[in-house]
């Protein structure tokens, strides 16, 4: 995973900005992308420090609270697409990607296999 540049680099990249420098001449010096110093000047711009924000960590789970329903309609109808379990819980106001359902379902433990033997 890659680091932060240091609280030291991104003040004297900005200082040399707001000095006159180009983003480009500062960029070139520090090694840096010029689009950074001038995110860095607008960070400062609008929070008044140049600390990074987080990084990584864990998104919610956004099925959770579906947890039941979705196992209750697989249950009740096994035959169901995973597009076709993402138009309903768009019905019921959840709306994610077919994908998200994949992933939740992986996540669960729960195949979601067609098999001609099974139907």
């Amino acid at each position: 995973m890659g680091r932060y540049y240091s609280i030291d680099l991104r003040e004297r990249a900005v200082a040399a900005y707001r000095g006159g420098e180009s983003c480009r001449d500062v960029g070139a010096r520090f090694c840096i992308a010029p689009s950074t110093v001038v995110k860095w000047a607008s960070l400062e711009d609008r929070t008044g420090s140049l600390k990074p924000g987080r990084c990584g960590g864990h998104r919610p789970v956004l099925l959770e609270a579906q947890r039941d329903w979705i196992i209750a309609r697989l249950k009740e109808t096994s035959h169901l697409t995973l597009h076709r379990l993402a138009r309903e819980l768009a019905a019921r106001g959840v709306s994610v990607s077919h994908d998200t359902v994949w992933r939740f379902l992986r996540a669960e433990g729960l195949s979601f296999k067609k098999n001609a033997v099974r139907a």
